[in-house]
């Protein structure tokens, strides 16, 4: 489902400087997007271009934003969490500065406080990035 506009802040545990994502676009059972223009002053922006590090957080604080938006509907507390593991990262292009990134998450695999997803990045509708990445969400709030 389309989602109404968020305060991003409100569903990532990630404060500024080191916030990755703008907005939570769409989430269903399985699935969700986010955006994110990249700024200048970005601090995973080197020599103009977003890095590798930039991108493999961007997914993974999809995956965060998601949790948040889950964890908000229910009236629960928004937690932190962490990348246990990243496979098969790929890198085919480094966004620049001042473009949009669109990502997408895809939920593979769910026990308890671990998820397993499929993430990929686009930037005007071609692939900049992809993984599949273990994230641990803390059960503590």
């Amino acid at each position: 489902m389309q989602l109404a506009p968020q305060n991003i802040l409100e569903l990532i545990p990630q404060a500024p400087p080191f916030v990755m994502v703008d907005a939570l676009t769409y989430t269903d059972e399985l699935t969700s997007c986010s955006s994110f223009v990249i700024t200048s002053d970005n601090c995973l922006v080197n020599n103009g271009y977003f890095s590798e590090g930039g991108l493999m957080e961007n997914i993974a604080q999809t995956a965060a934003a998601r949790a948040g938006y889950l964890a908000k509907a229910e009236n629960k507390p928004v937690t932190g969490g962490y990348i246990g593991a990243v496979k098969d990262f790929e890198v085919f292009f480094l966004p620049n500065a001042g473009q949009e990134i669109i990502t997408e998450i895809r939920i593979e695999n769910q026990f308890f406080n671990v998820s397993v997803i499929t993430g990929s990045v686009h930037c005007n509708n071609e692939l900049a990035a992809r993984c599949e990445m273990k994230v641990f969400l803390n059960t503590e709030g």
